[in-house]
């Protein structure tokens, strides 16, 4: 899987700066957190990589390609949004139609077994019961709908995966459940992973590495235990503090 490298990115709305000149590398393979107060330009990130927004300056490669023109479709990227993304119309699963665990599979024409095994295989991992198959978004809980979000971003495995604060809909033993979810479709699916989140023991739990980040700039990236145990400056320290007590 291919690494993902930001080269002093910098995206501005209006008279603000939401990412500036940022620079970073998330390594092939890497399961990579980004962390950071609200409106510190996490989310962003997630969109730039993913072409939904383009950068005003700088570049941003996969792999070895600089995707500056290319389309969101073109990049191998798949992203979670916190808002879901799901398509309103579509039932979360319909075997002779097209839904949302299906859309991605049956858009490149796999054979119907297939995509009915590998929708049943994700629906398993990710706890999305059969029940749910004939709803239509609006007919689920938040919960629900997020599960449905994950679920489908990984029906065909990504290139790279991006994930914009997956569990913050989910009741506490499924966000338990889901995370541990997700490290092990890390491991399995052994794409690089970028995901946001302001949940510092949540990072702390799925991280190979982190990166706080402030105003739009990454202030330090290491390992969680490195960060935690040698924050660079006030602003990390400050940050880490109010966690101390649940990490």
């Amino acid at each position: 899987m291919p690494k993902v490298s930001l080269r002093n990115v910098t995206k501005r709305f209006g008279s603000t700066v939401a990412v500036d000149r940022l620079t970073f590398d998330v390594e092939d393979g890497e399961l990579f957190v980004l962390v950071g107060p609200n409106g510190c330009g996490k989310t962003t990130v997630l969109r730039l990589i993913a072409g939904v927004i383009k950068q005003d300056e700088g570049d941003i490669l996969i792999g070895d390609v600089n995707v500056r023109n290319l389309t969101p479709s073109e990049r191998g990227v798949r992203m979670v949004f916190q808002n879901y993304a799901l398509y309103p119309h579509m039932r979360v699963y319909d075997e002779d139609g097209y839904s949302n665990l299906s859309f991605a599979m049956k858009l490149r024409k796999y054979l119907k077994e297939n995509i009915r095994n590998r929708v049943e295989q994700v629906s398993f991992r990710i706890g999305i019961g059969r029940e749910l198959y004939r709803r239509r978004p609006r007919e689920l809980s938040a919960g629900q709908q997020q599960k449905v979000a994950i679920g489908r971003a990984i029906t065909l495995p990504p290139k790279v995966f991006l994930l914009d604060e997956p569990l913050v809909h989910l009741d506490p033993p499924s966000r338990l459940r889901v995370r541990g979810e997700i490290k092990s479709l890390h491991q399995e699916l052994k794409a690089t992973t970028i995901y946001v989140t302001n949940e510092l023991p949540e990072a702390f739990a799925v991280a190979d590495r982190l990166a706080v980040m402030r105003e739009g700039r990454v202030v330090q990236i290491g390992r969680p235990r490195e960060v935690y145990e040698n924050p660079s400056d006030e602003f990390v320290a400050d940050f880490l503090k109010a966690y101390d007590m649940r990490y």
